[in-house]
């Protein structure tokens, strides 16, 4: 063990402030010149705490070389990361610094320029998202950081109060805070740094990536995993992503949020998102069980409900819109209805209330507030992913990376082709928009049965296609007569539409590509229905 380790370092003597989040630095540092520690700063923190009214040293002064290239080369210099670095216990680095005129840094405060609060405001160029790539600042974090013995870093304001209150009392700070500090820098350049790699390779042409940073601040730790026995379940927030989402959302109501409700959510959430109009999914086990579109929140619900009450039970509804107190008051009307999570744009007051008071559950369902939908472009998948977001899935050893199924639902539907001798009608067309869209959030493989813009059954993830058919048909009993169907895949035989057709399905909708495509067209015209194919293959695993 180092002197430095088994000693205390002497009182801090002298402090380099650089901060882009100045809350609190004022009031910091006039804490910190109440103690005589000397403050060294740069450009606009310096003009800060001097209209504070505090006296400051400019880092030119320090360095004797003035800042240059319009503030892009100020800190990268022997004068100050050798007043960071040096070790303190070592006569060698003590009489270098000292033949160098290095002067002892004891305190670095210090946050990055805002680059992932710039590259998440949309319609950023990437000259503008390449000048808030901070450089000196990371530089000067990593080097007080590697000397945590004698050297204390901050990078985060909710810590100046705990300093303060060890400085006061011992002139310095314990070794656990500079040891906690040190781990958070590496911690914040890590992200910091995965963030910029992402951003800039998605500014490429698409090809694998030759690395892949993935890095994420914990944003909340969960019950356990998929099961009791799954500890460690957290959810952590993405560099950079800043659309309405659940990962981004807020909790307003309810119990300790599961990992397997973030992945309901998360899907009930995803599946509104796609439609401008009024939408509202019921979801169960990360698959919709109800869906619907109308012309207001409140019949959206009713429909999505009636899908299927049944799997309905203890389920996740998602919105499109606030949650207001009508469709509070008609989720408490269903009888024998209970919902484990919700999750909207917003929730009023008053339909919160009632929410969480009129029924035993209220007390525990989860509630979460995802963000406004109002500027979020509907061009995409309901609307374009942030650049550099990836799909990315874990397998022992290794992991998966795609880009996200973002589907140019326009796009799909101007090539539509029908192969069928009938084309669908306006009003199948509609429905079959419809349950193509909602087909694409299924496991797979994937059916959806649609009346209008509501679904009425669903299959789910059975390895044979024509299982999913009969499952769909099952949950829809009678109502499947005068629907339509959506499957996320090509029906590799012809025994899918047909049981479609007997049950009552009238149109279909398909990517195709199936070497049996003949024979299920044929099938489909002997039963007189409608078929289009999409050409765009929407697998779930």
């Amino acid at each position: 063990m180092s002197a430095s380790a088994s000693s205390a370092p002497a009182a801090i003597q002298r402090a380099l402030i650089s901060v882009s989040d100045k809350t609190g630095i004022a009031e910091f540092a006039k804490s910190l010149a109440g103690m005589n520690v000397e403050l060294i700063s740069t450009g606009g923190t310096s003009k800060a705490l001097r209209d504070a009214g505090l006296k400051v040293k400019d880092i030119s002064e320090l360095t004797g070389f003035p800042e240059i290239m319009d503030g892009r080369v100020k800190t990268l210099h022997p004068k100050v990361h050798g007043g960071l670095l040096y070790r303190r216990d070592l006569p060698a680095h003590l009489a270098q610094a000292k033949e160098h005129g290095i002067l002892p840094i004891d305190l670095v405060v210090v946050n990055l320029y805002p680059f992932e609060q710039t590259i998440a405001k949309g319609g950023v160029t990437p000259e503008e998202a390449i000048e808030q790539i901070d450089i000196g600042g990371p530089s000067m974090i990593r080097s007080a950081a590697k000397n945590w013995e004698s050297v204390t870093v901050i990078t985060d304001p909710s810590d100046y109060t705990a300093v303060l209150r060890e400085l006061r009392a011992m002139g310095n700070t314990t070794r656990p805070t500079r040891l906690r500090l040190a781990s958070k820098v590496f911690a914040l350049t890590s992200r910091y740094d995965g963030a910029i790699c992402a951003y800039l390779e998605s500014l490429g042409e698409g090809d694998a990536p030759q690395t892949v940073s993935v890095s994420g601040a914990l944003k909340q730790a969960l019950r356990y995993g998929e099961n009791p026995h799954q500890k460690g379940a957290a959810i952590y927030a993405l560099p950079g992503f800043n659309e309405p989402s659940v990962a981004g959302g807020k909790q307003v109501w309810g119990k300790e949020v599961g990992f397997n409700n973030v992945l309901d959510l998360n899907t009930a959430f995803e599946i509104v998102k796609e439609f401008s109009t009024p939408a509202v999914s019921v979801v169960k086990h990360n698959n919709p069980c109800g869906v619907a579109t109308s012309d207001t929140l409140i019949n959206a619900y009713l429909e999505a409900y009636a899908g299927d009450p049944l799997s309905a039970f203890g389920g996740v509804l998602g919105m499109n819109r606030p949650l207001t107190l009508d469709i509070a008051e008609a989720i408490l009307g269903a009888s024998g209805f209970k919902v484990d999570a919700i999750v909207a744009p917003s929730i009023t007051p008053d339909a919160l209330q009632a929410l969480t008071t009129k029924k035993k559950w209220g007390a525990n369902v989860i509630v979460i507030e995802a963000g406004s939908l109002e500027k979020f472009k509907r061009s995409n998948n309901g609307g374009a992913h942030s650049a550099q977001y990836r799909d990315i899935r874990t397998i022992p050893g290794g992991i998966l990376v795609q880009s996200p199924d973002v589907s140019l639902w326009e796009e799909e539907f101007a090539n539509l082709k029908t192969v069928t001798k009938r084309a669908p009608t306006a009003a199948e067309l509609d429905a079959l928009k419809f349950s193509w869209i909602v087909c694409k959030h299924v496991k797979s493989n994937a059916i959806v049965l649609a009346k209008g813009c509501s679904v009425v059954g669903v299959g789910a993830g059975q390895m044979s296609r024509v299982d999913s058919v009969e499952i769909a048909i099952k949950k829809a009993g009678d109502r499947a007569k005068d629907t339509v169907l959506a499957s996320d895949a090509f029906f590799p035989f012809p025994d899918g539409p047909e049981a479609a057709a007997r049950a009552g399905v009238t149109a279909i909708i398909q990517p195709g590509g199936s070497v049996k495509d003949k024979e299920v067209i044929e099938t489909c015209d002997r039963f007189n229905v409608a078929m289009v194919m999409t050409g765009v293959r929407h697998f779930r695993h």
